[in-house]
């Protein structure tokens, strides 16, 4: 058999599955625009465009086995564009200096930081002495200190303060997290906070359908926070209009270390299991009355009430992109329902990724598109495959018990690697928790969220919410019970950047081709995780304000400070895999720390600087403050220079070090901005 022959060959029993491979075509064009270091021209976009057009047309003459490899490359480079394209579509001016004065806008957005502060996203926005044409288009205030006597926060109303804003801030060690990426594509030009008073300047804007919407999902809140109260209702709130605000740091910890913090986020599990109560519910009303029943298609009549409540779902819980992606693969299953097709299938998911990644191609860098669609491609696979085999999950009382075993074992083995990536902790017993805990939430938990939703224009809302209330408490002592278990959680050091896609790409290959040769992608996974074992965190990373150094040491990286940039401080350290506090960390810190043959000395405020004598070539020193006299022959970083590189990584290379910048790693993209001199 000739080279082609088989070649041909191999593509012909890829027919009939090869849909499934069109998203992870276009996740591989969008990950290389957010991969590239400096943004693609213009002409470039369109040689692309025109490229990918080309080679779909000439699919059409081209061999078998040919074919699907021109598609695949176009389906790439239209990827490319469409990121591209999206990029370009929500620019707006970025602040390029730091700002005190007046700040004015409507507000759009109302939620709670990490540190519990209220957070005000205003647009419309008018800063004193500033042009519109370099005002932002939106900005995010955080509310600090006594705000008795600010006004009550309301959607659509305009409101005044005095405080501070800066542009988005890079990554807190290159290669980190950009957050100066996702400001860029949630339209805000500035963060900042105040302590003032909040005062009203116009009353709440009337008409527009997004504030109606968040006035709605506000007013909800306040009702279920007021019916439940304390973390239950703050759960409760978080599970049925996004708000997280009402819950604990206590209980936010406990459910992150006993992985259950995704039951939290308005994902596929809560509009699938919101969905499937409704269905249920119309296709039993529908089935009682015979005449019904026998003539009306109720399966399609109830899978399309279902979609309705999943669009209200989906509104009233502020459609932010997870929300989104979930709706989407609802709605397909949906659909596929009222065309009497399978619900669930390979097929289904790839629609769905497909859409999520036509509308919002950025969602491919987060988090919760790779978790969400780890764990569903995952699921129906290996449903798929079971009932393909025809293997039985036991008796009939106990098949549900097993396939919630199976549910909870398989989405926690998939997503595992994408949640110890990002956010650096594996659950231990993440698995019990869920075993005792998603159960409740399909049997209870939302089953009277949708009564509560029902009865609410009764007055009789708080019988259900009680009820709901229930099962939520069930969850939070299991939370608290599963994360006080010694050993809990685990703590793992960043990927490179390689792994991931390896890990994806091997994943995928595995469930979507056809053959033997499918096996081959075991050796990317095993690729992906042997790059992850062997990557090398950086010697020193030193922080963009120069007020935080970190080195490694046999003990684990040594921080300059016990208190202050403690959000950087615990970033490096969960980069890192380590678990200790930031107060532990400083207590490895000696004054004669030193990085080959280098040492490395924190001046931390003006005193420090003051007290220091001259240094020498020997020496890298780093200061909080702006020098004002030269302190000798040495490398000196301060504000001054690190406000134009960002934060500093060094590393060893052949006994030198090798120092790199935030800012040449992320590149000059359309939203990297650095502040002016």
């Amino acid at each position: 058999m000739g080279l082609m022959q088989g070649l041909s060959q191999m593509m012909l029993q890829q027919r009939g599955h090869l849909f499934g491979w069109v998203p992870v075509c276009l996740a591989i064009g969008i990950g290389g625009y957010f991969m590239v270091r400096a943004e693609p021209a213009l002409p470039v976009l369109l040689g692309l465009m025109a490229g990918a057009g080309v080679l779909l047309l000439l699919s059409r003459h081209l061999p078998e086995a040919a074919a699907p490899v021109a598609v695949a490359v176009a389906l790439g480079m239209i990827g490319f564009d469409l990121a591209a394209l999206r990029a370009h579509a929500v620019g707006g001016p970025v602040l390029g200096w730091r700002y005190y004065g007046a700040i004015e806008g409507r507000i759009v957005g109302i939620d709670r930081s990490q540190s519990d502060a209220l957070r005000l996203t205003l647009d419309r926005v008018v800063l004193e002495r500033v042009s519109a044409e370099r005002t932002p288009m939106r900005v995010r205030v955080s509310l600090h200190g006594d705000q008795s006597h600010s006004i009550a926060a309301e959607p659509g109303l305009r409101v005044m303060t005095t405080g501070h804003l800066s542009p988005p801030s890079g990554p807190v060690e290159p290669g980190g997290f950009d957050f100066q990426r996702h400001a860029w594509f949630a339209r805000l030009g500035a963060v900042g906070y105040t302590r003032n008073p909040v005062l009203g300047a116009a009353p709440a804007a009337q008409g527009r359908a997004g504030l109606m919407v968040l006035r709605v999902r506000m007013a909800a809140s306040a009702r279920v926070q007021a019916a439940l109260g304390g973390d239950i209702g703050g759960f409760a709130t978080a599970i049925t209009t996004g708000d997280r605000s009402a819950i604990s740091q206590t209980a936010l910890f406990d459910l992150r270390a006993s992985n259950l913090a995704h039951l939290l986020a308005i994902s596929g599990l809560h509009m699938g299991l919101l969905s499937a109560v409704v269905f249920g519910a119309l296709r039993l009303v529908l089935s009682l009355v015979p005449w019904v029943a026998l003539r009306w298609p109720t399966r399609s009549i109830a899978a399309a009430g279902a979609l309705v409540a999943a669009t209200g779902y989906l509104a009233l819980s502020g459609g932010n992109v997870a929300t989104e992606r979930a709706f989407v693969m609802v709605a397909v299953a949906l659909g596929a329902l009222m065309l009497g097709r399978r619900a669930l299938s390979l097929r289904a998911v790839a629609i769905a990724a497909t859409l999520v990644l036509i509308l919002r191609p950025e969602a491919l860098m987060g988090p919760g598109f790779q978790m969400s669609f780890a764990a569903t491609t995952a699921l129906v696979a290996v449903f798929g495959w079971l009932r393909d085999g025809q293997l039985s999950l036991g008796p009939k009382w106990l098949a549900p018990a097993v396939a919630t075993f199976i549910s909870s074992a398989v989405a926690g083995l998939f997503t595992a690697p994408v949640g110890a990536a990002h956010f650096n902790t594996i659950a231990h017993f993440g698995l019990i928790a869920n075993l005792l805990s998603v159960p409740l939430m399909g049997l209870l938990v939302m089953p009277a969220a949708v009564g509560a939703l029902v009865l609410a224009p009764l007055g009789l809302d708080h019988l259900a919410l009680w009820i709901m209330g229930l099962g939520l408490r069930w969850i939070l002592a299991v939370a608290a019970f599963v994360a006080d278990i010694e050993g809990a959680q685990g703590h793992v050091k960043g990927p490179g950047v390689w792994v991931l896609p390896l890990l994806a790409l091997g994943f995928l290959w595995v469930l979507l081709w056809q053959g033997r040769l499918r096996f081959a992608g075991i050796a990317a996974v095993i690729a992906g995780f042997a790059l992850w074992y062997q990557a090398e965190r950086p010697m020193v990373l030193i922080a963009d304000t120069g007020n935080l150094v970190g080195i490694i040491t046999p003990q684990g990286r040594a921080l300059s400070k016990a208190k202050g940039a403690g959000f950087i401080a615990r970033n490096w350290l969960e980069n890192d895999g380590d678990g200790t506090m930031q107060a532990d960390a400083a207590d490895r810190w000696r004054p004669d720390m030193r990085v080959a043959g280098q040492q490395i000395i924190h001046l931390s405020g003006k005193r420090a600087v003051a007290a220091f004598g001259r240094c020498t070539s020997g020496q890298i020193i780093v200061t909080s403050v702006v020098l004002e006299k030269s302190l000798g022959d040495c490398l000196i970083l301060d504000p001054k220079y690190l406000r134009q590189t960002g934060a500093i990584s060094m590393r060893l290379e052949n006994g030198q070090i090798k120092m790199q910048t935030a800012r040449q790693r992320a590149g000059s993209r359309l939203w990297t901005h650095w502040p002016d001199d």
